[in-house]
């Protein structure tokens, strides 16, 4: 299993870089100079040519590239050119924040998601599942920016259950951290349930039909020890993938929902940054992304080999 582990590690590492490589080069083709951000309006062009020099802007792309990536291989992500701030302590600090959302997030599609596709594929084509299906269609086609909207306005505005944005640390006040954190929980939750919910109906259905299903039947077991034993654990397979789609992207952060919610989390600041060509952070956060989403992946294939001992590495 080590091997396999360190395998899969080493290949991460072209993708890596490969992502790394072209979002410093895109970002820096986007019209708009950080250093005259940072100088305000009508610079004086010595200050500006000066500040260019300083953060090595005047460098050829790829000296810039690989001058950043040695730093960071160092733990070291450089400066916001913006708030003057060291990026890697920002990036753990927002992450932590984002986090918070991802677990809550996928606790509550996970929570609806899964009972509601066994349900819906032990009971096919009953009025339970016709229900259950059209829900989870119109949940996964609705836009979350337009549920969050929509939440906010039922929830805050209408009835004034919970406040309509912010974050407050759990270290600080944990009752008010639950109150800020309940809107986009559901939010980003609803969709990854209904998305759950038709991957696990999908997969149980096409378990529930296999031969070994029928002896299991024949020799009498009981129908809860046929779908939790034999059925749910081997539909799992496939639902893995998705799941681990759904965290990656999770702790990657959703900028829509940060910005509806006002979550800092990591979306919420990649989005500044890009306003403001803060490429520094960018960068960074960037790499934080494209890491927790290949880690999200390995976990999953870890998770098959142990559901199915057949595709375990020799």
């Amino acid at each position: 299993m080590a091997p396999y582990i360190l395998r899969r590690l080493i290949q991460m590492i072209p993708v890596l870089l490969l992502v790394l490589a072209l979002v410093f080069v895109i970002f820096r083709m986007i019209p708009g100079d950080p250093a005259q951000l940072m100088l305000g309006a009508n610079p004086d062009p010595e200050a500006l040519d000066a500040l260019r020099t300083k953060l090595g802007m005047n460098k050829p792309l790829p000296v810039q590239f690989f001058e950043w990536l040695q730093n960071a291989l160092r733990g070291d992500l450089g400066t916001s050119r913006i708030s003057d701030q060291p990026v890697a302590p920002l990036l753990a600090q927002k992450f932590l924040i984002t986090l918070e959302l991802a677990i809550a997030a996928l606790f509550i599609g996970c929570l609806i998601g899964i009972p509601a596709g066994i349900i819906s594929a032990v009971r096919r084509d009953s009025w339970t599942d016709f229900v259950t299906r059209i829900v989870g269609l119109v949940g996964f086609s609705i836009p979350n920016y337009w549920l969050g909207v929509l939440i906010v306005i039922v929830f805050s505005v209408r009835f004034g259950w919970l406040p309509p944005a912010g974050y407050v640390s759990p270290t600080e006040d944990l009752g008010k951290n639950l109150r800020y954190l309940i809107l986009p929980a559901i939010t980003m939750g609803l969709p990854i349930a209904a998305e759950q919910m038709r991957f696990l109906r999908a997969s149980m259905l096409d378990v529930l039909q296999q031969d070994y299903m029928r002896t299991a039947r024949a020799k009498g077991l009981g129908q809860s020890t046929i779908i939790i034993r034999h059925a749910l654990k081997n539909a799992f397979i496939p639902f893995l993938t998705i799941t681990g789609l759904q965290l990656g992207y999770l702790l990657g952060g959703s900028v829509v929902i940060e910005q509806i919610f006002s979550w800092p989390g990591l979306g919420w600041l990649t989005y500044q940054s890009i306003t403001v060509r803060d490429y520094t952070v960018v960068q960074g956060a960037v790499l934080v992304g494209a890491t927790v989403f290949l880690i999200a992946n390995l976990l999953v294939d870890l998770g098959y080999i142990y559901l199915d001992p057949r595709i375990r590495p020799k």
